[in-house]
């Protein structure tokens, strides 16, 4: 299998797995770059698999089914494009022989899912998380309540550690802004900045991260870290240090405000 992350729009990636007899697409913001990209491979596209509603994440799939007849799949309770196969937590989707478990992960939206590939091959478990999971951050919280969402990440960041994140959007560098800003005496998160910025630099991704590497990062998988709690407290003296859900929604807000 062949992972790559289609640039679209500003910040956009379209994640395509590309195997030996066809091709899965995971939230097609636009068609275009995925159109060009199966021109390149000479493969025709199995499936479309949409983690949820938002138009930078479904805009190319009417386009995408009419050209190539993929099945598209899809969270249960969200408005799609139809024709959509309707999936929830605890689904399989089937396709390229790989087996992707759906999970839910509301929050973000409130039908959020996301696919989890155990079996990939030799680069490991995979996971689409859309947005809910960045490497370094996390998903506005614009349909759920902080609880689901910080209930969502930590069911994410308890799959195996070498799983691939295969995030939406190329927010690293601005995560990582405030994640140091959270823990800037976190050396595996100062290490890892300085390793995105030379990718950038050069014009390459940062993504797929890893979960492992991720718990060690992220404010957002760490909010039972007394050092995280105690940097949510000191943005607002209202929170709750023993309470991870008054530390999460502390942070969420902090983020939106950080600049």
């Amino acid at each position: 299998m062949k992972l790559l992350p289609l640039p679209a729009f500003a910040d956009n990636y379209i994640w395509m797995l590309e195997g030996a007899r066809g091709a899965v697409v995971v939230d097609p913001g636009d068609a275009a770059p995925v159109l060009a990209a199966l021109g390149s491979s000479g493969l025709p596209l199995a499936a479309i698999l949409v983690t949820h509603h938002h138009g930078d994440h479904t805009g190319g799939v009417a386009e995408l089914r009419a050209k190539t007849g993929a099945v598209v799949h899809g969270p249960a309770r969200e408005a799609l494009p139809e024709p959509v196969a309707r999936v929830t937590g605890g689904d399989t989707v089937t396709a390229l022989g790989l087996a992707f478990e759906v999970i839910d992960v509301p929050g973000h939206t409130a039908g959020h899912i996301a696919y989890h590939c155990a079996d990939a091959g030799a680069g490991g478990p995979l996971l689409f998380c859309g947005d809910t999971l960045f490497s370094g951050g996390c998903g506005r919280v614009f349909e759920g309540t902080p609880g689901q969402m910080l209930q969502s990440l930590e069911r994410l960041a308890a799959l195996p550690g070498d799983t691939q994140v295969c995030c939406a959007h190329e927010y690293t560098l601005s995560n990582l802004k405030f994640a140091r800003a959270v823990e800037p005496t976190n050396a595996a998160l100062l290490q890892h900045s300085r390793h995105c910025e030379q990718l950038r630099e050069r014009g390459l991704p940062t993504l797929p991260s890893t979960l492992a590497l991720e718990r060690q990062i992220n404010p957002f998988l760490r909010t039972r870290e007394a050092a995280v709690a105690e940097a949510a407290r000191r943005y607002d003296a209202r929170v709750d240090p023993a309470s991870p859900v008054s530390v999460f929604a502390a942070l969420r807000q902090w983020k939106n405000e950080f600049r």
